[in-house]
Order: structure tokens, then sequence, then C-alpha cells
């Protein structure tokens, strides 16, 4: 009996198919990546300032909840998340800070939009942004924009692009017209 049932179960559910692609089977993509490292140049354009600020370093996700965001130039500096803990530290300045994110609410719907993107979660993103999806499989965009006011008046939106499970971009567009556009690379397993 169990073999008849489930041979109904697979015909009654169809495969998902390019046309029926949406925003949670990309979740359901990312959402199966348990690790990953990359490359990143992030490039901030500041109104206040004649040039745009530059910088470079490594990015470490490790699903659910941990997050390394390690700047290499112009100056050492981390931000690592890990659970609802973050902590900044600036080698050149000798200086490191941890605080709880519960105690930030407005940082930690920020960090949620990069962390749950990471890791699929489509129930933490829609609480706090209205989330939208443009593209297909092989190139999409996914945008996000706050639904929360201490977060409106900050963000207007943030913005990320990718294809299949990897992610190459993410923008963020201020309230102030202040824009950061971070590249991503992901590095290859040794061995590859």
């Amino acid at each position: 009996m169990w073999p008849a049932l489930a041979a109904i179960a697979l015909f009654a559910t169809p495969a998902v198919d390019a046309a029926e692609w949406g925003v949670r089977e990309l979740m359901q993509e990312l959402a199966q990546v348990k690790s990953t490292r990359a490359r990143f140049v992030e490039r901030k354009d500041i109104a206040i300032l004649n040039a745009p600020l530059e910088s470079s370093g490594t990015l470490h996700y490790t699903a659910p909840d941990k997050l390394e965001k390690h700047t290499l130039a112009p100056r050492a500096e981390s931000l690592i998340l890990d659970r609802d803990r973050l902590t900044l530290e600036s080698k050149a300045r000798n200086q490191r800070r941890t605080f709880a994110l519960r105690d930030h609410p407005e940082i930690g719907a920020f960090v949620e939009s990069i962390r749950s993107t990471l890791a699929g979660d489509l129930a933490t993103l829609s609480r706090y942004y209205q989330v939208a999806l443009d593209g297909a499989q092989g190139r999409w965009q996914l945008t996000l924009k706050p639904t929360e006011p201490a977060m409106q008046r900050v963000v207007s939106e943030i913005r990320f692009e990718g294809g299949g499970s990897s992610i190459g971009s993410i923008e963020i567009i201020e309230t102030n017209g202040d824009r950061s556009v971070m590249t991503i690379t992901p590095e290859k397993p040794k061995g590859e």
C-alpha cells in the first residue's frame, strides 16, 4: 500500500519548471548552501565625498547564522555575526566591540536582510521586508524593501543579484541617496 501512495504522491506533485520558479524556489536553493567563502570588493558612493570609498576582503558564511566579513584594504577590520551577537573589530584602532542584536533592532533588521537571504529564510525576510524577485533561476534579482519605520528612514531598498544559489552582488540604497555595491566572487574549494 505504501508504494502505491508514494507513486500517487509523485504524480500529484508536479516538478518545478522554469515558468514556476520563484522566490520560494530561490530560497530553497540558497538554504542548500551550508558554507561558502568569497572575496568582495565594496564601493560606497557617499554624497558628501568627492570620490567613492572602496574596500576589499573576504567573506565566510556558515549556515544558518554565522557570517564573517574581514576587510583587508584599505585597513584591517572585521565584522563577525554569530547568532545574536555582532562583533566589530578594528586592528588599526586596536578596538573590539560586541553587542546583542536584540538591543539594536534597526541593526538587527539590516543584518537579517543578508543573513536570512543567505540562509534561504523567507519567513524572517518577510517579517522585515517586502520581498520581490525578478528574473529566472540562472540570473535573478531579489529586492527587499523595509516594512519597519526605523529601517524605512535609513534604507530605501536592498538588491541581491545572482544565479542559482550564488549571490554575485549586494546593493544597498539609502534614503539620503548614498549607495553601496558589494561585488562577490566565490572562492573555489581547495583541490579544484
